[in-house]
């Protein structure tokens, strides 16, 4: 078989059977690209992991361009995202294709106004995990409040607020 396939059937394997975002499919990532296709050793692997923290995007979209690239240049990659990245268009395509036929049932809306309470948790309780590490110092804590008073009381974009905090962690901080 060519690469390009195996590249991408390969991953398309990797993006349907892993749940729980780029940590949780770290395990099976490795056990595709090292034990079972000898793509890349253990340490080349740790490798790709690293660069995945450093650059945008998930780790398995990062990890699958990576290994594709390796093994077959720009088509190699091309067929690795692409593999890694379909099982969950498809999945968000089927739920919205049902969402639109299905959102005016009585049901579906009592579901919706269950889900956005959990979510609301899981987004808190994710920001509960990460505070000690994010705010190690007073100053953070400032820059944190002063950020989150931009965002919500000024509106100011976003992305402003995180280059005036950077520019804040530069001055503090260096």
């Amino acid at each position: 078989m060519s690469i390009y396939p195996q590249l991408f059937l390969t991953f398309f394997k990797i993006g349907l059977f892993s749940f729980g975002g780029g940590y949780a499919m770290l395990p099976l990532i490795q056990k595709e690209i090292v034990a079972a296709n000898g793509w890349l050793t253990l340490s080349q692997f740790i490798d790709v992991v690293a660069i995945s923290q450093v650059t945008p995007g998930p780790i398995a979209i990062n990890a699958a361009t990576f290994v594709g690239y390796k093994m077959g240049g720009v088509l190699g990659s091309l067929a690795a995202t692409i593999g890694v990245v379909t099982p969950s268009l498809l999945v968000v395509l089927t739920l919205t294709l049902l969402f639109l036929k299905y959102n005016s049932l009585n049901q579906v809306q009592a579901a919706f106004t269950g889900i956005r309470p959990a979510v609301v948790a899981l987004i808190a309780a994710a920001t509960w995990g990460i505070l000690p590490s994010s705010l190690p110092f007073a100053s953070s804590w400032v820059i944190a409040a002063a950020a989150f008073f931009a965002i919500r009381r000024l509106h100011l974009d976003p992305i402003v607020t995180l280059l005036i905090a950077a520019a804040l962690g530069a001055i503090i901080y260096s």
